[in-house]
């Protein structure tokens, strides 16, 4: 029998929403199982189109910058106030599994307003698990998160299931924890937000250059390349992952749909 685990791509641009493109979320599929990776801007009008949010059954953050979790908001209000549900959201919370100050800062954006804030702390519709090193079992996948380097707390995450893996960075710039993260990954889903040049800021993002790099050195089946802002040249930064890994490339494309 053969396992497929299906990447939808619900945005893909990074740091903000693109024109007509949502910032970075991806929805992962096996077994009938839902798990979504990252929500940022936007994301959650792709999610709808793919599928009923309500049957999610996890949730990934792999860091709070808004481009990667935004719509958690959104997701609250259709989670507390729809007045049809498919089931009593009280009474089934869905997982989150995100960096450990999520709880406090999720809170935060929904309401800011501090009267608002001390009567909801999101416990009503989520059940949120902190992220940490080593490898824990969401459904039908083996999801291993991995620190990388980023201002905020950051991670990017091995996900396995009936031999495919899948390695995601998250945002990140080059440290020894990717060559972990993406070993011998049948996908990579890595981030590529600028071309390689001189002066760029350390531990904040990767180059296409970078990216390629990372893949060739890591046996990588395929680079999917994401989190490409609005204003940066995807060709340029496809041209340079091409010229340093002589797999399959590309830049991966709002809905997109991959069978890994």
């Amino acid at each position: 029998m053969v396992l497929i685990v299906r990447l939808t791509i619900l945005g893909c641009s990074g740091s903000i929403p693109g024109p007509d493109r949502a910032a970075s979320g991806y929805l992962l599929e096996a077994d009938g199982f839902r798990l979504a990776l990252d929500l940022g801007n936007g994301t959650l009008a792709r999610l709808q189109a793919e599928c009923d949010p309500f049957t999610l059954d996890a949730l990934v953050l792999s860091h709070l910058h808004p481009d990667h979790c935004a719509d958690v908001s959104a997701l609250t209000v259709l989670r507390r106030y729809h007045p049809a549900p498919p089931y009593d959201p009280r009474q089934r919370r869905l997982p989150v599994h995100a960096p450990e100050e999520a709880p406090a800062r999720l809170a935060n954006a929904y309401a800011p307003h501090e009267a608002e804030r001390r009567n909801t702390d999101l416990s009503d519709v989520f059940a949120f698990h902190p992220l940490h090193p080593g490898a824990r079992r969401i459904g039908p996948f083996t999801v291993t998160p991995v620190p990388v380097v980023h201002p905020t707390e950051s991670f990017g995450f091995r996900i396995e299931h009936g031999g495919t893996t899948l390695a995601y960075t998250g945002d990140t710039g080059p440290c020894p924890a990717l060559e972990e993260l993406a070993a011998g990954a049948t996908a990579l889903l890595c981030e590529a937000s600028w071309t390689d040049a001189p002066g760029r800021p350390e531990a904040l993002h990767l180059s296409g250059a970078q990216a390629g790099a990372l893949a060739a050195r890591a046996g990588a089946g395929r680079l999917l390349l994401t989190h490409v802002p609005p204003w940066s040249d995807v060709d340029a930064i496809v041209a340079e992952a091409r010229a340093a890994f002589s797999g399959p490339v590309e830049p991966v494309e709002q809905g997109a749909v991959y069978d890994l």
